[in-house]
């Protein structure tokens, strides 16, 4: 299947630029280019691209505004920041807008082009640079000292197992496959996590399980339904490999996305 790509950046340079990379991609056709952030969201609703290639800051209009409107009028469009911006902040807001990746310009070309893929495939890609800041961002400020219990009120042991490995970066198949569930339990997990947790898609739900330290191993989660001062959950030598979260499949660190650069 041909992805449908929109390029929207202020600098014809940059759009040249990823054109020609882009022909080395024979299932990627570029089918539009816009300058500023409102002529986006005009073509996006004009040629329904699969994916849209964002710049963050261009005159008239921002790229987080854009993603936001375009989030709405095209749901099934799905937007990948490409920006010089690593700031956390930036990633937050644009993950907050809808937006399903974030990658830097410095990316290589061949990982560009996997990048798209990836996220036409509804894997969410994040650079690992900004992952990696957005921890140690947390970690300066205190993140990991206070019980998450109110975070993850609500979610079931096997819904922060579909979470972490959203986290990772894994298409719904491949949770299915690792988790031992069909495509349509992942799913429904899914709908289930942004519903409690008020999370718009899988880029939000990722951010959401880096900044809580899910990707820790899991016998260190608190439980949901724990009281202000949980103890870490036990992990019997036996336990089955089927069952809650602490079971005998206990998740390993990971970084929140395939590298990317």
């Amino acid at each position: 299947m041909t992805i449908r790509l929109l390029i929207v950046d202020d600098q014809s340079l940059t759009r040249v630029g990823l054109r020609v990379v882009l022909q080395e991609a024979a299932d990627v056709e570029v089918v539009g280019e816009a300058e500023s952030g409102p002529e986006a969201v005009r073509l996006a609703a004009q040629l329904n691209p699969n994916v849209v290639l964002m710049d963050l800051k261009m005159p008239g209009g921002d790229g987080i505004e854009a993603t936001r409107a375009i989030r709405q009028e095209c749901p099934a469009t799905q937007v990948l920041i490409l920006t010089v911006y690593s700031e956390p902040g930036l990633f937050r807001k644009a993950i907050a807008a809808g937006a399903v990746g974030y990658v830097l310009k410095d990316i290589s070309p061949e990982n560009m082009i996997r990048a798209i893929r990836a996220v036409h495939q509804g894997r969410t890609m994040i650079n690992t640079n900004i992952a990696r800041q957005l921890l140690e961002d947390l970690a300066s400020n205190g993140f990991g000292t206070e019980p998450v219990r109110r975070g993850l009120h609500g979610l079931t042991d096997r819904d922060l197992e579909v979470l972490v490995e959203v986290a990772r970066g894994l298409a719904d198949k491949e949770i299915a496959a690792k988790l031992f569930l069909s495509e349509s339990t992942v799913k429904s997990h899914l709908r289930s996590i942004y519903r409690r947790l008020g999370l718009r898609n899988r880029a939000h739900a990722a951010a959401w399980a880096i900044e809580k330290n899910l990707l820790q191993p899991q016998t260190a989660w608190p439980r949901p339904d724990a009281d202000d001062n949980p103890a870490p959950i036990a992990v019997p030598k036996d336990a089955p490999s089927q069952g809650n979260a602490a079971g005998s499949r206990t998740a390993k660190p990971g970084r929140a996305s395939p590298a990317t650069d």
